[in-house]
Order: C-alpha cells, then structure tokens, then sequence
C-alpha cells in the first residue's frame, strides 16, 4: 500500500473516531439524562447497536463516495484536505464548550470545498446535494415535529395511568428507543465515513470500483465505538440535561423520533445530521410542556455550531 493513501486512510479513521467522540454520543445521551442506563452501559450498548446498523445497508455511504463530489476529478490529496478540516473544527467546538457538531455538514462541505479547490465547479454533484438537502428537512423539522407528536400522543394515552407504574414502564420503553437510535445512527452516520473510506481505496488503486468491504464497515465502526467510549460524556451532558430537564418518557418520545427519521433518510440514502435530529426531537419533547422549557438559546448555539 501506497505511504500517501495510508496516511488517508488513517485521516479518515481519525475522522470517525471524531465522530464517535462528538456526534455518536447523541444516540445515548437521553437514555443517560433520565438514569435509565449508566454512561459505561450506555456506551457498551451504543456500540453494540451502532455496528449493527453500519451492516444494515451502504446507501448512505454510497452517496457520500459517489454522488457529492465526482470522483474521477479528485484525488487522495482532496480527500485529505477534508479530513483534516472536520479534525480541525471538532477539536475547536469540544474545546470551547463541548457542542456536538455534525459530521454530516462538515463532511460534505468540507469535500465539496476540497473538490472546487481541486477541479472546480464541475466537480459537484447535483444528485448528492439535493439528498443533503432533504436531510436538512428531515433533521431539523421532521425531528421536531415527531417528538412533538409522539409526545403529545403519550399524554393522551397515559393521562390516566398511575404515575409511577407509567414511569417504570417508560424506562423500560427506553432501553428500547436508546438501542433504536443507536442502530439508527449507525445506519446513517456511521455509513458516512465508510463511504470515504471505501472512496479512498478506489482513488488509491486497492479497489476497482465502489463497492464497500465487509472489513472496511467494522474497522470504521469499531473506531467510532472507541471514540464515544473515550470521550462521548461531555456532549452527553450538553444534549442531555443542558437542552432541556427529560424524564423516561420524554427520553422514549425523543429517541423514537429521531430514530424514525434518520433511519428513513437511510433507507432512502440521505445523509443527515443525527445531532440535528436528535436535538430537534429534544425540543419538540420539550416544548409539549411549555415553550419556556426548552433551553431555546442553547439549542440554538448547538444549530449554529453544527452547521
């Protein structure tokens, strides 16, 4: 293997660890908020589910690796170019406050970016970037709205249940909306850097065509999974218990919806940003209670950090 495309590849998986450090901790930082599972649980379970959803399908990676940018007019020099700005920001938006950020929007841009510094304009892809667009609707109204829904509809069906047996019951619900999010995100984010990763072999000569390896989806998900278990606990504590006070229910509710709309946008091949959604479906939860609940301002900074 070529010193060059190594060095790629280690850029990549470097990304991804990135990932899992700031953006996989969103698929658990309910089920953590309301007590429901431990941080170290919490993680063990991620990374079990997220791997799982990394083997559910590759359309998402196919997008990201063939639809965005051409790539038959760029080089492992672009691709570089872009790792090392998503390393960049990241590290910036921990330091300074511990803000999720999306990998979705840094990855795209970044090898939009790279490819017009590259090859120009022609370069760009109108197919992948009207799927980018429609995965800014899924993540910032669709998660919303579902969380608003599912919530709405549970104060409805429970409004006469005894509380406590509802809230035990919710924990429960829980376990199961956590690992949802967690298989979901996988499915979606996880297949990103997959995507790049693949891309980066056919530029360097390993593979003759796009057409993602078994080991390619593990070696990534596993960074990934290691990135979250290492430092995953301060972006848990930004979109968990900073955006707004959840109880189990509130959990069930958001992690359902955000699921439910990434892993439509997955099935479909639409990258979008799991930390948008989630922290959309956060609020919609949130304000089902009253609009002063919701943290608006730090949701707010979460939105800018992360496009």
């Amino acid at each position: 293997m070529d010193l060059g495309l190594l060095l790629v590849l280690l850029l990549v998986l470097a990304s991804e660890f990135f990932n899992g450090w700031t953006d996989a901790p969103n698929a658990i930082a309910t089920v953590v908020s309301t007590r429901v599972l431990s941080p170290s649980q919490a993680v063990l379970m991620a990374a079990f589910f997220n791997i799982l959803g990394a083997f559910s399908g590759t359309k998402v990676a196919a997008t990201i690796g063939m639809e965005i940018v051409r790539p038959n007019s760029i080089s492992l020099l672009t691709v570089a170019s872009a790792m090392v700005g998503i390393i960049i920001w990241t590290t910036i938006t921990y330091i300074f406050g511990g803000l999720p950020t999306s990998k979705s929007h840094e990855l795209v841009a970044g090898l939009a970016g790279a490819g017009l510094a590259t090859a120009g304009s022609s370069v760009l892809l109108w197919e992948g970037w009207r799927k980018v667009l429609f995965g800014l609707l899924f993540s910032t109204f669709l998660g919303f709205f579902l969380g608003l829904l599912i919530m709405v509809s549970i104060y409805n069906i429970f409004a006469r249940s005894h509380s406590g047996k509802a809230r035990r019951n919710f924990r429960y619900a829980q376990l199961m909306s956590s690992a949802f999010v967690s298989f979901s995100h996988g499915s979606n984010d996880g297949q990103k850097f997959i995507g790049v990763f693949t891309l980066s072999l056919v530029l360097g000569g390993i593979l003759p065509a796009f057409n993602v390896p078994y080991w390619v989806i593990l070696l990534c998900a596993v960074t990934m999974g290691i990135g979250t278990a290492v430092w995953g606990w301060k972006i848990i504590k930004t979109m968990g218990i900073k955006l707004t006070k959840l109880e189990p229910h509130h959990g069930f509710a958001a992690e359902t919806a955000a699921a439910t709309a990434i892993e439509l946008a997955s099935r479909l091949g639409i990258p979008l940003s799991t930390t948008h959604t989630v922290n959309t479906a956060i609020m919609g939860v949130g304000a089902t209670k009253r609009l002063s609940a919701v943290r608006w301002g730090v949701g707010n900074t979460l939105s800018w950090h992360g496009y």
